[in-house]
């Protein structure tokens, strides 16, 4: 009984996390509209590609532009075997005869999709780990332009720079609901076990966690691959959501969305990532009703144009000048919840 207490307690950041989701979930389900179950699906999937991005960056202090990347090689991964044969003749004549009749359930195709994010990830990343700082982020960077001019080059695999369609809908809300609980999970478990708190020892102080025995670069490297899988899987579960989608999907538009959400709410931390991802959500969806209004009613001239952009791209200025470690400042929401004491002030002489 007391092993499952302390555990419980260790670990109620993840129920505290996983409660609110499963409400939101439940009440659009509750409600059946349209547009606002678009949004929460779109929503839980941005939700696993944030939180690839804090296993990676939250942990390591690295910056890393390459999740949207991964992201587009799941996507393309994933639905070159769920679609089926018609579909690929019409869509892609050219794609190569061995994987024109092969058709595979969803789930497996989820999961094919994040495993060849992470294989690629595995095959190119471990020399990139061995960098940091500005010229880990220069070449981090350089790899999402290269995983982007692959993907609108390749025509024979991704249809080039032109529109995939012929995908098969298979993502809906319940289906993201599931899997946006179960990788805050695995972010959550990263976070705790050996692996990540050697990586954010070596975060805090790269010198000192050398000296007693931490593989720095075995430790980023781990990060990576999984923050890569969780990204290529994401990018699938979105492919099967939207069912017609570019190469242009997967760079740096995107890219910018999954930072501020992260930066918002703060990198450091699990919490961050949902807190950051909610509430760039709904500000979003906000000031794109307020532009479209704006522009649907003709009030100005020219119209809002980019509005949403720029009021984002402003929010994140102010939040990295006024708090750069983000609103929740790399703590972990738990239960139950503790209002943190001021220290009591010393008393001016000593006690005889």
């Amino acid at each position: 009984m007391g092993t499952t207490k302390s555990w419980l307690s260790r670990n109620s950041t993840f129920f505290v996390l996983t409660v609110p989701l499963l409400v939101i979930s439940g009440i659009t389900f509750l409600i059946g509209d349209t547009l606002l179950e678009r949004i929460v699906t779109v929503l839980f999937i941005d939700l696993v590609l944030v939180l690839a991005l804090q296993v990676f960056m939250g942990n390591s202090g690295i910056l890393s532009f390459a999740v949207a990347g991964f992201m587009g090689i799941g996507a393309y991964s994933s639905v070159l075997f769920s679609m089926t044969p018609a579909a690929k003749a019409a869509a892609l004549p050219d794609l190569y005869g061995i994987l024109t009749q092969v058709h595979l359930p969803f789930l497996v195709s989820l999961l094919i999709g994040g495993l060849i994010a992470a294989l690629v990830a595995a095959i190119v990343s471990y020399p990139l780990m061995r960098l940091s700082d500005a010229a880990g982020v220069i070449t981090i960077f350089s790899l999402l332009i290269i995983i982007n001019v692959v993907l609108v080059h390749w025509s024979a695999v991704t249809n080039g720079p032109r529109t995939l369609f012929g995908v098969d809908r298979f993502t809906y809300l319940g289906t993201t609901t599931v899997f946006a609980v179960i990788f805050l999970a695995v972010a959550w478990w990263f976070k705790e076990s050996t692996v990540g708190l050697m990586l954010r020892a070596s975060r805090d102080d790269a010198f000192a966690a050398a000296s007693v025995g931490i593989d720095i670069v075995l430790m980023r490297y781990i990060a990576f691959v999984l923050s890569a899988f969780m990204a290529g899987f994401a990018g699938a579960l979105w492919a099967h959501f939207i069912t017609s989608f570019s190469p242009y999907a997967f760079y740096l538009s995107a890219m910018f969305v999954f930072l501020a959400m992260l930066v918002i709410g703060g990198p450091n931390g699990v919490s961050g990532a949902v807190v950051g991802t909610v509430l760039v959500t709904v500000l979003r969806e906000g000031l794109r009703s307020v532009e479209n209004n704006v522009n649907m009613s003709k009030i100005l001239p020219s119209g809002l144009v980019g509005f949403t952009e720029i009021v984002m791209a402003i929010l994140l200025i102010v939040i990295l000048i006024l708090r750069p470690s983000g609103i929740m400042g790399g703590r972990e929401l738990a239960w139950p919840l503790r209002i943190p004491r001021l220290p009591k002030k010393e008393k001016a002489g000593r006690d005889v």
